[in-house]
């Protein structure tokens, strides 16, 4: 079990207040936040840490921002960068926190931007617009990038475009922060990849597909120069294929034990087990989460504890979760907070 003081951060839409990251206390014993302050910014759709954790960024309406992590957790603002395009939804660092990519759902472009020794955001080094037409044509007619990640070996960034139903796999090049396509991870038609994370070793690669609702795992290995991934697993995240359901986060345990998803439509959170060998997942229980569009959702680092984001209900709601019982019991009453987007934990101390 993990121990130490932490705080939550969470990002929001800014429709009715101007503050769109709130801060949270955390308590392990309970289960719960405490707020604990709030900052100033537009539109925070998703937000992230450096990889050494000292700094933390954030989408806004005209780019992104920077800020200094202080020791008690509150957020010091370093400064704004311009990503050239419409709002992204989705960003992260490369694993020494020389780059942020920043992935646009809207516009279908990748942005890399260089980072400072300070943390601030630096210049644009690259841009590349994904091209296509998907078979939606409601939504899927043209590219959406929704998530970027690299990989643990820092070599290649993948990028998500639930558009297009597929992960585009670029080589990066750290001197001039430069991408090149080099492979395409395709995933079946109308199902839309809408984020994807990678185990500590870096050898497994998950997938939740928003539309068909299942995580795909692949392995990943690089071989001269070139990288390989192969699919192992697919596994649903629905009880059953009732329809009218989406799959949305997908977020490892502190300990990297487990792996956590979530559904809009029947508003649930399932849970697996992940074999850190073999890479496969295997579901502990998938239950109702007491909101409407759980759009993230995380263990806390204690993994006895959940939060459920409740995009459209504008609400926090918090659990106990019993593994070995397979169940989630509501340990208290919700919270308001107007359309969140993302959580994350930070130990403080």
């Amino acid at each position: 079990m993990e121990k130490g003081k932490f705080v939550a951060y969470v990002s929001t839409y800014t429709m009715k207040d101007k503050h769109g990251i709130k801060i949270y206390d955390v308590d392990l014993e309970t289960g719960r936040f405490t707020e604990k302050n709030e900052v100033e910014i537009t539109n925070s759709s998703y937000i992230t840490h450096s990889h050494n954790l000292k700094y933390l960024y954030s989408i806004t309406d005209q780019g992104v921002v920077a800020f200094r992590v202080l020791e008690d957790g509150n957020l010091e603002f370093i400064n704004k960068g311009s990503i050239n395009g419409m709002r992204g939804c989705f960003l992260s660092t490369d694993h020494e926190s020389k780059f942020l990519f920043v992935g646009g759902y809207h516009d279908g472009k990748i942005t890399v931007l260089r980072l400072n020794e300070d943390g601030s955001v630096g210049e644009i080094a690259d841009e590349i617009y994904h091209k296509g037409l998907g078979s939606v044509a409601e939504r899927n007619f043209r590219p959406h990038i929704n998530c970027v990640k690299m990989t643990r070996d820092n070599k290649y960034l993948c990028a998500a475009d639930l558009g297009m139903d597929h992960v585009n796999i670029y080589r990066m090049n750290h001197d001039t922060g430069k991408l090149t396509l080099v492979d395409v991870v395709r995933s079946e038609l109308e199902s839309a990849p809408r984020h994807l994370v990678f185990s500590t070793d870096g050898k497994f690669m998950y997938i939740v597909h928003e539309l068909k609702n299942y995580i795909e795992v692949y392995t990943y290995e690089e071989r001269n120069n070139i990288p390989y991934f192969e699919k192992i697993q697919r596994i649903s995240t629905v009880k059953s294929d009732g329809g009218g359901v989406a799959a949305s986060a997908l977020k490892f345990s502190w300990d990297h034990e487990y792996l956590l998803s979530s559904n809009a439509g029947d508003n649930s959170v399932i849970l697996y087990n992940v074999d850190a060998k073999e890479g496969l997942l295997e579901q502990i229980l998938c239950l109702p989460i007491s909101g409407e569009y759980p759009k993230d959702a995380a263990l806390f680092p204690d993994c006895k504890h959940l939060v459920s984001l409740n995009h459209e209900s504008n609400t926090l709601t918090f659990f106990t979760v019993d593994k070995e019982e397979k169940t989630i019991i509501m340990n208290g009453p919700e919270v308001k907070v107007d359309k969140p987007n993302c959580v994350l934990f930070h130990r403080i101390g």
